[in-house]
């Protein structure tokens, strides 16, 4: 794959990770000989962290990221922003809570945005992990934007993945949807130092208990003190060396998104909002018409 194919994650190599993203993010030249020539020699676990905003991602990855790093090892962070429907512009956030790893030689962190995909994970998702898989680092950390389906979405990337709540969820926790039940190998209850936290706890316990099949463990953590951290970053390394149940999902939801990918691309977003606002001129548009020329 040209000379992109030896990408590593050395520390004096993060410019080749950070070149090879940009190629494959944006769709440039070279982009698909270079994908389709990445070569896997480590057994890299992709872990999804989603849950709702506010919930306390950033700073559980930042802590997260402590226990990973022992050992020598390399962590990647690919954190997922939003994409406004209205500008198509990225509103990248604010990564101040894993500022302490930014000059981390052995800390990679990449920002993306979705692009308009409503589920928050768009192919480019697929696409950059699997870049930053083939680097060779030991961990890749993938964190959600956790609004839409994208905690239902993560399922189709992430060999783990771990879905963060907060106690102020309350009643909602009874509305959690059973999909969210379905994809979750763990459940993180943050800002566990908060009023009925071990209520939250113990009814979320009662909800997963309604499920068939392995019942998926509740920590209790406190990310911005870093407490109870150490107990998911073992289940993480534990789970992440253990064969996937869902290999075959995963990788059809993987395949089912890239094709959908392919079979869009020739649309310009920009293009179709004025080709929109050209045909609703016309008092007998119709949808479904309009859609028709472009299938």
């Amino acid at each position: 794959m040209s000379h992109y194919q030896n990408i590593d994650p050395s520390s004096d190599n993060f410019r080749s990770v950070a070149r090879a993203l940009t190629i494959v993010e944006n769709g440039l030249r070279g982009a698909d000989e270079l994908l389709k020539n990445l070569t896997f020699e480590k057994n890299t676990p992709v872990i999804g962290i989603t849950g709702p905003p506010g919930a306390g991602k950033s700073t559980l990855v930042n802590s997260l990221i402590n226990h990973l790093l022992i050992n020598g090892n390399k962590v990647a962070v690919l954190a997922i922003d939003p994409t406004s429907p209205f500008n198509f512009g990225s509103l990248l956030g604010d990564r101040i809570r894993m500022a302490p790893h930014f000059n981390s030689p052995d800390v990679f962190i990449r920002s993306l945005a979705t692009r308009g995909s409503l589920g928050g994970l768009s192919a480019k998702t697929i696409e950059m992990t699997d870049v930053l898989r083939a680097a060779g680092f030991d961990y890749v950390l993938v964190e959600t934007v956790g609004v839409g389906q994208s905690e239902v979405e993560i399922a189709g990337l992430a060999d783990v993945t771990l879905v963060m709540l907060v106690p102020e969820a309350g009643d909602e926790i009874q509305h959690i949807k059973s999909g969210l039940m379905e994809i979750a190998d763990a459940f993180i209850i943050n800002k566990a130092d908060r009023a009925d936290a071990d209520v939250f706890a113990n009814n979320l316990k009662k909800i997963i208990g309604q499920k068939n099949g392995d019942q998926p463990p509740v920590f209790k953590t406190i990310a911005s003190q870093a407490n109870g951290i150490t107990e998911v970053a073992d289940f993480v390394s534990s789970a992440a060396n253990t064969p996937h149940k869902r290999r075959e999902l995963l990788m059809t939801e993987k395949a089912y998104k890239l094709i959908q990918q392919k079979l869009t691309q020739h649309i310009d977003k920009k293009k179709l909002q004025q080709n929109i606002a050209e045909a609703l001129t016309d008092k007998k548009f119709n949808l479904y018409s309009f859609v028709d020329t472009y299938v």
